[in-house]
């Protein structure tokens, strides 16, 4: 699967272009409705306003084919299609590239920063956001998000529309901001991390075919597992804090939820230069289930028997090999994990600016 390149004849055949800014304004600037335009990542403009600086973008969308199956109805080519006309639409100059493997995608995304894009589009799942993010990280290039998986936690805290065009719009003329990442056993998060039994749903979901996947097998095999899963002791150190308990679940989230709108760390913020560990101890099959409504009502953190911390860095310690998961792709078990934020460490494009128009 090779590279598509789209959008490079405004640059290549616009005599204005000195380097990578237009010193004279043309036909794609836009024309003032009687006002302003909203503020963005181009800045403002105004028609009247004679020369303007307006500067020219460089993208790379990276697809990942398999993402979400064929989500609605669009194929690999519909995917290419769509990518290329929104980078003739916004008069941004770059590239279409479709994975080939797991890694694939940052691979892409670091060839794409040293190349000095702008804005690095991942179109794809958790695990494609992660791997394109990742190559991103603490650059002056900011990560753009079309989604495509199953669970898209990420995506859904920061409002990516869901429908493909007008998301790929966001990622190429929205605002940007400035989000905390997190790194757990020398792996880069955006979302969440964990160990325990999400991780092992992580694992169980991975072994699946990206064309099997889907939110419908993920909860059947959660009520499959999820009444007998055993909880585990654990040794915490939470910014110096020393805490010994016994839980299901131990969660470290950057945004507040997993996907799917299961909000597993109601209080978190992704700009507070902090994760949240939340801890869910051990309880019977019945109190395992009330938790459901909690998850998906955003109150898990006030149910009885969870304890919630916030912290820079986090130490978990178990007396065996535990299972763990970064933005739920699949770790390999360890006795001692660490976990720490990094604060501001992603630009991430989200709604408004000229994705508005």
């Amino acid at each position: 699967m090779g590279t598509i390149s789209a959008g490079k004849r405004s640059l290549d055949h616009c005599p204005l272009v000195r380097g990578r800014k237009c010193q004279l304004p043309c036909g794609s600037v836009p024309s003032d409705p009687g006002g302003p335009a909203p503020p963005g990542a181009f800045g403002s403009w105004r028609a009247a306003v004679i020369p303007v600086e307006f500067p020219l973008m460089r993208a790379v969308i990276i697809i990942n084919p398999v993402a979400g199956g064929r989500a609605r109805g669009l194929t690999a080519a519909d995917r290419v299609g769509l990518a290329r006309r929104a980078l003739e639409q916004t008069g941004t100059a770059g590239e279409v590239v479709l994975t080939e493997r797991r890694g694939h995608a940052r691979e892409l995304s670091v060839e794409a920063v040293r190349s000095g894009c702008d804005v690095v589009v991942a179109w794809g799942g958790d695990g494609t956001i992660n791997e394109v993010g990742a190559g991103v990280i603490a650059s002056p290039a900011a990560l753009g998000v079309v989604r495509a998986g199953s669970g898209n936690g990420m995506a859904r805290e920061l409002g990516i529309p869901v429908d493909p065009q007008a998301a790929l719009r966001v990622a190429l003329a929205g605002d940007e901001r400035l989000v905390d990442a997190g790194r757990f056993q020398g792996r880069t998060f955006f979302n969440v991390a964990g160990i325990g039994f999400d991780a092992w749903m992580a694992g169980c979901f991975d072994s699946l075919g990206g064309e099997r996947r889907g939110l419908a097998r993920y909860t059947i095999a959660t009520f499959r597992r999820g009444f007998t899963y055993p909880a585990a002791e654990y040794l915490l150190d939470v910014d110096g804090e020393r805490l010994e308990t016994r839980a299901l679940v131990l969660a470290i989230a950057n945004f507040r939820q997993y996907g799917g709108n299961v909000i597993v760390a109601p209080p978190a913020r992704p700009d507070d230069g902090l994760l949240d560990l939340v801890a869910v101890g051990p309880r019977g099959a019945a109190s395992r289930l009330l938790l459901v409504p909690r998850l998906y009502g955003g109150t898990l953190h006030l149910a009885s028997g969870v304890l919630v911390r916030r912290a820079r860095r986090i130490t978990v310690t178990t007396a065996e090999p535990a299972p763990s998961h970064v933005d739920g792709e699949p770790m390999p078990p360890a006795v001692r994990i660490e976990a720490e934020v990094l604060p501001g460490a992603l630009r991430v494009r989200v709604p408004g600016g000229r994705a508005r128009l």
